[in-house]
């Protein structure tokens, strides 16, 4: 990507002057220490229908999901938000839970913050088309509540099939929703972000960044997000 292309995505993010920094500013990747296995209000989460989840293919596990009533969200969704992009990707993007835009609309990332998502990946040169985009869960909670234990526990096999399908190098994590529960810590945003962690059984390189939603209501936090993408770069091999 040319420097005047490149620059006008940081604009498109908040960030004009200090994107000059030279590669070598760029944080170095640290390994964090395991996290405990499971920790207060984050279980295990038993497959709903058993190991057939791991068999399913794309379509089939996307029909699942649309239909699934395994949680009381089901109640209250328009539909659920199986998740959208490129299935081969490189990258994986996971956020929290529809929002009401989401719901209605049935594709994570939408709105405003979708708009800033797609900004940050264009500041690296990436579009959302090349990555692909998903939620730790697929139905909104309601009045856009935290996810609670039991509702993770039942959507978990889902992305837990998706990120097997995809086989990322890297995941994304935004928002502290998202990364404590892809992490299984309560640890706070601040002690995840600036580290390379890893998700699953794979161990696929995961790094943790602000939600685009509290970017835009905190823009000053965007200079943290930039190292934070900048890491993901590094982490995910340039």
């Amino acid at each position: 990507m040319d420097r005047q292309r490149r620059s006008q995505y940081l604009q498109a993010m908040g960030i004009v002057e200090w994107q000059r920094r030279e590669p070598a500013a760029a944080p170095a990747v640290q390994q964090l220490p395991a996290a405990p296995a499971t920790e207060p209000g984050l279980t295990d989460a038993p497959l709903p229908a058993g190991g057939e989840i791991a068999q399913l293919d794309w379509d089939e596990l996307q029909a699942r999901v649309l239909s699934c009533t395994a949680c009381d969200l089901h109640k209250s969704r328009t539909q659920a938000v199986f998740g959208v992009g490129n299935r081969n990707a490189d990258w994986m993007i996971v956020g929290e839970a529809p929002g009401a835009e989401e719901d209605r609309r049935g594709e994570p990332f939408v709105g405003r913050a979708g708009q800033l998502l797609d900004s940050m990946l264009h500041a690296i040169g990436l579009d959302r088309q090349q990555v692909y985009i998903a939620n730790v869960l697929k139905c909104r909670p309601p009045n856009n509540r935290d996810p609670r234990p039991e509702e993770v526990e039942q959507c978990e096999p889902w992305l837990q099939r998706q990120v097997a399908l995809v086989q990322p190098r890297l995941i994304l994590a935004v928002g502290r929703v998202a990364a404590q529960n892809l992490l299984k810590t309560n640890a706070p945003l601040s002690r995840l972000r600036g580290r390379r962690h890893s998700y699953g059984e794979a161990n696929t390189p995961l790094v943790v960044t602000y939600h685009p939603a509290y970017l835009l209501r905190s823009p000053l936090e965007k200079r943290k997000a930039w190292q934070d993408l900048k890491l993901a770069l590094e982490v995910a091999g340039g």
